[in-house]
């Protein structure tokens, strides 16, 4: 016998989309079946799309010690109300950052009773923390995150090879994936117009990030340690990902939401909340992008999610030398990719690889989480992938509201989450924190 039955005519399941109905018992999917009794009691979806909950795991959420920023419960909030299930947290942007044993723990004390979706966590590898490695792999962290080039934060200093020489032995035997920025900062030309957008782009060129996946890929392939190049936004790289990928190497590579929605032909000078790094580029650029995520050459698609008060972004000045790089896109990973997707006739399989099964693949988490299969949790979104809505600060539910998404009319409205077959999100309604904490084992 099972809890909950859900029926639809487009379940998205790993064989393909299909009508089924999804039976789930004890928060586990039990079976997918097409027909049942007819006095069976059913939810039923009818033409809306039904998936697996989202994995995102490139979000930075600020708690503790910068609540101020973000913390856990909005953060999770808004990922609910957007369809994503599990998350993992990077190390960098609470106070202190996750580098150590006693910061994680006190990182953990601070997510429980506050999460509305599950949450997972990188670890940080900065210089001389090599001896917190091991500490932190027995503490459950999923893996690790580094940076080529500065943070953003003092307190999470980037690391050089010869620091990733030290800690990579290490990640290879436990087969946890190093995480890594890629970018090798050069010289900089002093900018002349704080406020240009050409300005900032020119500040941080392709080159930077192809040097430094040129490094990782060296270090992928001499230590066979599962190398992860988070938010790609240089199509110069594809071809050596792509022999990389070609050699065997374990190498997985992400892009991000905005690199493939927005173009910088596009973005007005002087408009702080499209400031990330590495930076959104040309519209070339980002086509190519596209097509090597449509390749399998790129992997998936992540938020990278990284809030900041507004009088961090600068917004009177427009001071894109000053404003924080990052934006605060969690609750609209979904629609915002279908958007831009819907364009280039992507299927929704080819979405289920990019949002769910791809990204819980470098979380660890793919025996139980981004399939809709017997045995898995029955995490799970419905979502309607014909109707629009208007990205405006009261749709969001983010501490803040500094987004270059507000005003855009995307495709893709999430109108029911679950987590282990309880519906927690309903509309705009949710029910209490009902996430779990997901330590490696």
């Amino acid at each position: 016998m099972f809890d909950l039955a859900i029926k639809g005519n487009k379940v998205l399941t790993p064989e393909g989309t299909r009508k089924a109905i999804v039976l789930i018992k004890d928060g586990l999917i039990l079976d997918i079946v097409s027909h049942l009794p007819a006095d069976t009691p059913v939810i039923d979806v009818h033409d809306k799309i039904l998936m697996p909950g989202i994995t995102d795991p490139h979000v930075h959420i600020n708690e503790p010690g910068r609540t101020s920023w973000e913390g856990f419960e909005t953060a999770t909030k808004g990922a609910l109300a957007g369809g994503i299930t599990t998350l993992v947290d990077m190390p960098l942007n609470a106070s202190p950052v996750t580098t150590t044993v006693p910061a994680f723990e006190e990182k953990l004390l601070s997510a429980t009773n506050q999460l509305y979706t599950n949450c997972g966590f990188w670890g940080g590898i900065v210089p001389r923390n090599d001896n917190e490695i091991a500490g932190l792999i027995d503490k459950g962290v999923l893996g690790f995150k580094a940076f080529l080039t500065h943070s953003g934060i003092d307190d999470f200093p980037n690391v050089t090879e010869y620091e990733l020489r030290k800690v990579m032995p290490v990640l290879a035997r436990q087969q946890l994936p190093l995480l890594v920025h890629c970018e090798l900062s050069g010289p900089q030309p002093p900018v002349k117009d704080p406020r240009s957008y050409t300005a900032y782009l020119a500040s941080r060129p392709r080159q930077w990030e192809n040097n430094a996946i040129s490094l990782m890929i060296g270090l992928c392939e001499a230590y066979n340690c599962p190398v992860h190049i988070v938010h790609l936004s240089s199509s110069d790289a594809i071809g050596q990902i792509a022999r990389a990928k070609v050699k065997g190497l374990p190498l997985t590579v992400e892009t991000a939401q905005h690199y493939l929605y927005f173009n910088a032909e596009d973005i007005p000078d002087g408009q702080t909340a499209f400031k990330c790094a590495p930076p959104i580029r040309e519209r070339e650029n980002n086509s190519l992008l596209w097509e090597a995520l449509q390749a399998g050459i790129i992997d998936f698609v992540a938020t990278d999610h990284s809030p900041a008060p507004p009088e961090l972004k600068h917004l009177q000045s427009g001071d894109l030398t000053k404003a924080w790089g990052g934006i605060i896109s969690l609750q609209l990973a979904l629609p915002v990719l279908w958007t831009a997707a819907r364009k280039r006739n992507v299927t929704l399989p080819q979405l289920l690889q990019w949002l769910c099964e791809k990204p819980a693949r470098l979380a660890g988490t793919d025996k139980r989480k981004g399939k809709i299969a017997p045995g898995y949790d029955a995490d799970l979104v419905v979502w309607d992938a014909d109707e629009q809505f208007t990205v405006t600060s009261q749709t969001l539910y983010h501490k803040h509201k500094v987004t270059p998404y507000l005003g855009e009319t995307l495709y893709g409205v999430v109108e029911q989450t679950y987590l282990r077959g309880a519906k927690v999100y309903d509309n705009g309604t949710f029910a209490p924190p009902a996430g779990e904490i997901i330590l490696r084992s």
